[in-house]
């Protein structure tokens, strides 16, 4: 799943579809203290590489607690980047902390949609719409914009807007419940200026999966779908810009986050930007994701390519070959500490 901006003025509204990342709020709260400088660190992919659904795979817990002390302190910079999302980051570690058994802040979550908070300052007292599963609203609202409306409230504005609602038995309550509803903007006089897809739209393509039943169609195929259809009907093509991996700028972003995570004591000539690290890690499941975006990003990241999740093959990927190709995460953490580490107390841990 890629994360979309689609910028138009042949809406109605003129609005524009975007996405992009600002991780300065997250940052303002408690960041990873590592008890000593790193000379690299590690992005995980979520969804089949330390997670399938809700269930840990790859040895996963253990993999990570090797990246922390005895006492809980961090020895190994790392952060989560996903195309997922539709859940606020503070949320989203809570969850990863449960379900994985070590503490997570929110400054290590980097979702699709993490990169909007670039766009507060531009659209933080403009009415924007947000869509797609889970609670976009709310994640919009977290990064600090201030007119936020659902796609389904900005939908109840409009009587006959959806033309298929009636056999949408989802729908039913939330339509009989229009007539209590609140409007809360003039939409007839109130533009419109951006609408942010910070997730997969609910019930869009529910039956153009149906007929890919191999291949998994996410935000990308709602782009495809999108751009067809406005292109169809408008004299003008759509222009959008395309965030989330594979693009190198969502790599370069999760490197400039990690950074945050170094010591500030460290000698100015040592601390460089983007030569803060020596390797950064990019562990991840699809080569046509994780991988290509590692190999686009360049020097300073390594690619490691699992197969519990979408690569299953014994050889390296054909296209885009990994740096790595292990069986599990757990076994990508051993690569890295063995690589990068000679004391054993790096090896040290309870399993």
């Amino acid at each position: 799943m890629r994360f979309q901006a689609y910028r138009t003025s042949q809406f109605r509204s003129r609005a524009s579809f975007l996405v992009q990342s600002n991780h300065s709020r997250s940052f303002s709260q408690l960041q990873p203290a590592l008890e000593k400088r790193c000379s690299f660190g590690i992005a995980f992919d979520v969804d089949g590489v330390v997670l399938s659904g809700r269930v840990p795979v790859g040895g996963s817990p253990q993999a990570l607690r090797r990246l922390y002390s005895n006492s809980g302190a961090l020895k190994v910079p790392f952060l989560f980047l996903t195309n997922g999302g539709g859940v606020p980051e503070s949320r989203r570690a809570v969850e990863l902390s449960e379900l994985l058994g070590v503490n997570i802040l929110p400054s290590q979550v980097v979702q699709g949609h993490s990169t909007f908070k670039n766009l507060v300052k531009t659209f933080e007292n403009e009415l924007i719409i947000a869509t797609g599963k889970g609670e976009p609203a709310a994640v919009m609202s977290e990064y600090g914009f201030k007119k936020v409306l659902s796609l389904d409230e900005y939908a109840s504005y409009f009587k006959h807007i959806d033309p298929v609602s009636q056999y949408k038995r989802w729908t039913t309550e939330q339509i009989s419940n229009r007539n209590s509803h609140v409007l809360r903007y003039n939409v007839s006089s109130e533009r419109v200026k951006a609408a942010f897809v910070a997730s997969d739209p609910v019930d869009w393509g529910r039956d153009i999966q149906a007929a890919f039943p191999s291949e998994r169609l996410g935000i990308g195929a709602f782009r495809i779908a999108l751009e067809s259809v406005f292109n169809r009907i408008h004299p003008s093509p759509l222009e959008y810009t395309t965030f989330g991996k594979p693009n190198p700028f969502v790599f370069k972003n999760a490197e400039a986050i990690l950074s945050q995570f170094l010591p500030s004591d460290i000698d100015d000539k040592e601390n460089t930007g983007s030569q803060s690290f020596k390797t950064l890690y990019m562990i991840g499941d699809n080569p046509m994701v994780d991988i290509k975006g590692a190999r686009q990003a360049g020097h300073p990241w390594f690619s490691i390519l699992t197969r519990t999740g979408v690569f299953k093959g014994e050889d390296n990927h054909a296209e885009c070959p990994a740096d790595m190709v292990v069986d599990t995460v757990e076994e990508a953490v051993d690569y890295i500490l063995k690589r990068e580490f000679t004391s054993q107390f790096f090896f040290s841990y309870a399993r």
